[in-house]
């Protein structure tokens, strides 16, 4: 029988003494382990909502990984690329490659009667994957590309259509130029849809269109491409990934051209960047709701053996070393934590789930990128808060618990 845990169930039933000061002490020790656990989850399930939602919209635009010439630079103003089927086929067999897709960039201006508009003419195939793009679709429909004739059909986003006044099925007027040419070509597109993903560096921006559009503009063969975007099915692989495809890239090296590997986080660095500054936020918080809890269960410990401390010396009449009278106050701690941890997960779980059902927290997203609270619920990341905030506090309680090393067991029993 483990008599330390027997005392500690005891004392932590006991119903005697319940309107005293060590209850209320105790009791406001629980609450705060609760609020500071609800806290946390809160914190977490909406930061991992966060980064996962701006990610998505940013590999919505890039992929995970785009594969462009070499001598191609940042700008959207790219060299050709020779479709290779042997080397697409390479591609596809490294783990997590899940798809790959052909892209084609051209800066242009949209013109309307009284305003211009720079954006960025994306061309893709008909093996381009539109998941995103439906998702984020608020009117019309995703451009119809045939195989056997080019497409005049676009999407434009809603920040577009709002700054130059356009709705779908009006005509889209493009400009073009081209280095060596003295006038630009134009192009009269026709709007076929309307998407919204808030993300607002890139709403202005991206115009999505047949990848035919931008082989004429670029007066590309049918074979000659910007490069390949490639998704994968696990972001967390994308850095496992990433030297496969690179050596893949460098082992198939030809005379006509050489290609490079661009990770979406090296095509973006101060977005994830900024994401990855979110977590030292959230961990500076963290770090202060279990100290917060923890002080308060050192006060609330401190204050039961004060009131305990005719048991202490009875306990040590009787022969319990100090370290076994320690143990039942370290179990005593656990049972109040757990205590704490049942309402803190009942409530930091209630508020998340009615916010993942309603939805109705929201948000600018001029500044935050979305319109409402992201939740991501990560079980092994909860479960991981309980465990660390329960080992974290019980520890904390290991040097006020020495205070009962100083009690003598006549001058405790003797205390009424």
């Amino acid at each position: 029988m483990n008599t330390e845990l027997f005392i500690a169930r005891r004392v932590f039933t006991q119903k005697e003494n319940k309107k005293g000061i060590s209850n209320r002490i105790v009791s406001i020790a629980v609450a705060s382990i609760s609020i500071g656990l609800a806290i946390m989850i809160i914190a977490v399930s909406v930061l991992i909502g966060f980064k996962k939602q701006i990610r998505e919209k940013v590999i919505g635009f890039g992929s995970h990984f785009q594969i462009v010439n070499f001598d191609s630079n940042q700008s959207y103003e790219t060299k050709s690329v020779t479709i290779d089927s042997s080397l697409i086929k390479k591609y596809l067999s490294v783990p997590h490659v899940k798809h790959l897709q052909f892209f084609a960039t051209k800066p242009g201006i949209i013109k309307t009667e009284n305003d211009i508009h720079g954006m960025i003419l994306k061309g893709v195939s008909e093996n381009f994957d539109w998941s995103f793009f439906r998702q984020n679709l608020i009117g019309g429909k995703i451009p119809d590309l045939p195989k056997d004739k080019k497409s005049n059909d676009v999407i434009i986003s809603e920040k577009i259509s709002k700054l130059l006044k356009l709705k779908i099925g009006d005509p889209l007027f493009c400009y073009f130029y081209n280095e060596g040419e003295t006038s630009p070509r134009s192009r009269k597109l026709n709007i076929s849809g309307i998407y919204r993903t808030s993300l607002e560096e890139f709403d202005e921006m991206f115009v999505l269109a047949d990848l035919r559009q931008v082989q004429g503009l670029n007066n590309w063969q049918s074979s000659e491409i910007s490069g390949y975007e490639l998704l994968i099915d696990d972001f967390e692989e994308l850095d496992n990934v990433y030297p496969k495809l690179r050596e893949i890239t460098l082992n198939d090296v030809t005379e006509d051209s050489i290609l490079r590997v661009f990770t979406i986080k090296t095509k973006y660095p101060m977005l994830f960047d900024w994401l990855s500054v979110l977590d030292m936020n959230v961990w500076v918080l963290l770090v202060l709701m279990v100290a917060v809890a923890g002080i308060n269960m050192i006060s609330g410990i401190l204050i039961i053996i004060i009131e305990r401390t005719r048991m202490i010396g009875i306990l040590k009449a009787l022969g319990f070393p100090n370290f076994n009278i320690r143990k039942v106050f370290f179990y005593l701690t656990g049972f109040l934590s757990v205590r704490g941890l049942l309402w803190g997960n009942i409530v930091g779980f209630g508020f998340c789930l009615f916010q993942l059902s309603t939805g109705l927290l929201k948000l600018n997203p001029e500044l935050y990128y979305i319109d409402t609270v992201p939740i991501s619920l990560n079980l092994l990341y909860i479960l991981l808060l309980n465990v660390g905030t329960l080992v974290s506090i019980i520890a904390m309680i290991i040097v006020p618990s020495f205070f009962i090393s100083k009690i003598t067991p006549i001058e405790a029993i003797s205390v009424e």
